[in-house]
């Protein structure tokens, strides 16, 4: 008798989703949309279903904020910190003064589709899991070791921030602080517990997954169609904000450690999509824009997926082939792998 185990049928979605641009995040958010359209009432038959896939949003984002946090290194230290710092800064303070702008100009409705709440939303939110991606090519351990500090504006706690300084939103004190509780557990467990924050990082997909389906499910086909155009807007937009990073960063980086991964913080995170849901909870005022918003940047994250990893390659190229200084007369050398 042969002692061989036959093997059970593995369609091995979840990692053939993982390898699809923005796949956690675009096909549990088209499920949930086109079974709500279909049939609206499927994902509030009672119980766990409802609890889980209609109402589960905050809960399921409370969890992904110590997932977040959990990732977060306190022993990368000097450069890393400095580089993770720095582009965190550069994109919260971009993402507020478009926001900003267009808030005193065109008002809460935005222009073309898009508000100063989605601008935020999408701005201040980097695509991280792209960001390793790309430094392990263009960038070095130091650029590696920033997204510590980086993966902080993946989710929504920098754009309650914004839309509450700004006075875009009204964001309790209070608010602020539950953004921060889940963070902290998930930033201290992870620094005490390394197999925790392991863990954390393999439950990551899955979490984004069903926390994806929880915002889709309040969503119908009409507002993906119509977010259509505005969500290829914003996400040129985005992917436009590279080239402001790319000169900014370097203007703010030792000569030997310029290169071109400024440019790769310039893409708006697939999880931007799950942000305005959160807004919405702490601001009930801000719900009436979350289906448009969600769907926005869901698209945007996609678009500055494909055309990211372009311009950051543009840029290297420029710099390799360089030979004399864009902002000194000794020349701006390169220094990449």
């Amino acid at each position: 008798m042969s002692t061989e185990k036959k093997e059970g049928l593995d369609l091995n979605l979840l990692n053939k989703m993982k390898k699809m641009p923005g796949g956690l995040v675009i096909i549990p958010l088209l499920i949930a949309v086109i079974l709500a359209t279909i049939c609206p009432s499927v994902f509030q038959i009672g119980g766990y279903v409802t609890a889980l896939f209609y109402d589960g949003n905050a809960c399921m984002m409370g969890l992904f904020l110590i997932l977040c946090g959990s990732a977060i290194d306190v022993r990368q230290v000097g450069m890393p910190l400095y580089k993770g710092v720095t582009m965190t800064a550069m994109k919260f303070i971009l993402g507020v003064i478009l926001g900003l702008v267009v808030g005193k100009i065109c008002g809460p409705a935005g222009f073309l589709g898009l508000t100063p709440f989605v601008l935020i939303a999408a701005i201040t939110n980097s695509n991280g899991s792209l960001y390793i991606s790309l430094s392990s090519q263009f960038g070095n351990a130091t650029d590696t070791g920033a997204i510590s500090i980086l993966s902080l504006n993946d989710g929504p706690f920098f754009t309650l921030i914004a839309l509450g300084a700004t006075g875009l939103a009204n964001i309790p004190i209070d608010k602020l602080i539950a953004t921060i509780v889940p963070l902290l557990i998930g930033f201290i467990w992870g620094n005490l517990d390394k197999e925790f924050r392991k863990s954390c990082s393999v439950a990551q997909p899955i979490v984004t997954f069903f926390m994806t389906i929880s915002i889709g499910s309040k969503t119908d086909i009409k507002t993906i169609i119509t977010a259509g155009a505005s969500g290829i807007i914003l996400g040129l937009l985005s992917a436009a904000t590279a080239v402001i990073f790319f000169f900014a960063f370097n203007v703010l980086l030792p000569k030997k450690e310029r290169n071109a991964m400024g440019a790769a913080i310039g893409t708006t995170a697939l999880n931007s999509a799950m942000t305005p849901a959160a807004v919405a909870e702490a601001d009930p005022t801000m719900a009436e824009y979350v289906p448009m918003a969600t769907a926005q940047c869901a698209t945007a994250s996609i678009i500055t997926l494909f055309l990211c990893p372009f311009i950051v390659a543009f840029f290297d190229n420029m710099m390799k082939k360089a030979k004399k200084g864009i902002y000194s007369p000794e020349g701006w050398a390169y220094e990449g792998n």
